[in-house]
């Protein structure tokens, strides 16, 4: 094994500690709607008020990472996050408190996703690039099923507060264990030219910019989708006669399973993409979750077990192409501003996410109740249909992309 192999799995082993707070929310959104009296869109809100706090840290940061030492943004960041989720199962007990710990929570994972991928794009050549890439993202994915399974699982035997405390001493674990992989770090010593500025590499930069919204309607669909994945296996267990309690813990371990399928697929598509070209992998990937998140909230008519096995794919699907869209953002900007690249990446794809949660939210609230058909529910078909309305735009971004001189520069697939 490479030196490079065992620092990136020391990497991903440290985002899988720091992750646990990532959903967390989630697997527990059943119970605190019932202990707050929440509506659906106030429960959705949660989750986007932690987007906000994300993307307001993660722009910033992640533009700093270009001139600042990425291991003390990363640290810094990874300790806060912590802490926030530590006050939030300490003190959260109403709608207005939750809304303000949990964007404290968003602010600290800000600094932790996007610089962690610096790193890797500094670290790895282009040629390796999608498949390290892909290897990282996967950790993620990894860290956020776990961050479901361990929330949902203790929530049930222990309470959500002690769930909460649980995921935070992870966070601080892997902040210990990143002191490993930042034991031997030196930043990567960054040249500009005079003629080079921060609107011509990345404001102007039109397939940049195409890449980026491509990216938006990926996380459009894939935070809408994962805000709700926990509830709607929950309605689907009660539907099916579960008790509440026990319908809680076993759909955020179905939540969980479906979530973990993406970190095989996104090692797998990184992969792909450095054969076939990634304007080719996103458009196929995306065609394909886009066509699932429209049909899959109607499964909540089917058998619980039908509904898991389409869950797995779609879990695969929706964040297959994510790597595909960071490691492409590398190969169009100059390594002097690929932070601040990844900062406008997160100001798109994260404005975007944390309001699909609360879209999807409102559409529920929207057709509660409603039946197209007697015996048919239908506002799970809607909920989850805003998320794949949202995501059909990734494939014609990546056609307008494809058009583009510069998209030459990605990897083609013809090599």
């Amino acid at each position: 094994m490479s030196s490079n192999t065992r620092w990136l799995l020391l990497l991903c082993l440290t985002q899988l500690f720091i992750m646990l707070v990532f959903i967390n929310y989630s697997a527990v959104l059943p119970l605190l709607k019932e202990e707050w009296q929440m509506n659906n869109t106030m429960a959705g809100s949660i989750f986007s008020i932690y987007q906000l706090g994300y993307i307001l840290s993660g722009v910033i940061l992640s533009t700093l990472a270009d001139r600042f030492s990425i291991k003390k943004i990363f640290i810094i960041s990874a300790l806060w996050s912590g802490t926030a989720n530590l006050l939030f199962a300490l003190y959260a007990h109403d709608y207005s408190s939750g809304m303000l710990l949990r964007a404290l929570t968003g602010i600290g994972m800000g600094g932790t996703y996007m610089p962690g991928l610096k790193l890797v794009a500094e670290r790895f050549p282009g040629s390796q690039r999608g498949k390290a890439i892909g290897i990282y993202v996967g950790s993620l994915d990894l860290g956020a099923s776990l961050s479901l399974l361990v929330t949902g699982t203790t929530a049930s035997l222990a309470g959500w507060r002690t769930a909460f405390v649980i995921c935070s001493v992870g966070v601080f674990t892997g902040v210990l264990v990143s002191l490993r992989v930042f034991r031997d770090y030196r930043s990567v010593p960054l040249r500009r030219t005079p003629e080079e500025t921060y609107m011509t590499a990345v404001i102007k930069n039109r397939p940049a910019m195409l890449l980026i919204l491509g990216y938006g309607s990926h996380m459009w669909e894939m935070y809408g989708m994962r805000s709700w994945l926990a509830p709607f296996f929950t309605a689907t267990l009660v539907q099916y006669g579960f008790a509440g309690g026990k319908a809680t813990g076993w759909g955020a371990t179905a939540s969980a399973l479906i979530v973990g399928m993406g970190a095989f697929s996104t090692a797998i598509t990184g992969s792909l993409s450095d054969r076939i070209g990634r304007t080719k992998t996103i458009s196929l990937v995306m065609a394909a979750s886009a066509s699932i998140s429209l049909v899959f909230g109607w499964l909540i008519n089917v058998s619980p077990w039908l509904t898991l096995a389409a869950g797995l794919v779609y879990g695969y699907l929706i964040v297959a192409e994510s790597p595909v869209f960071s490691t492409g953002l590398t190969e169009l900007v100059t390594p002097a501003y690929i932070g601040a690249a990844m900062g406008i990446q997160s100001l798109v794809g994260y404005s975007l996410g944390m309001i699909s949660p609360t879209v999807f939210g409102w559409a529920l609230d929207l057709c509660k109740g409603w039946q197209p058909v007697p015996g048919i529910t239908g506002e799970w078909g809607i909920g989850f249909a805003t998320c794949g309305i949202g995501a059909l735009a990734g494939p014609f971004f990546m056609y307008l992309l494809k058009k583009e001189p510069a998209s030459s520069k990605m990897a083609s697939g013809k090599r």
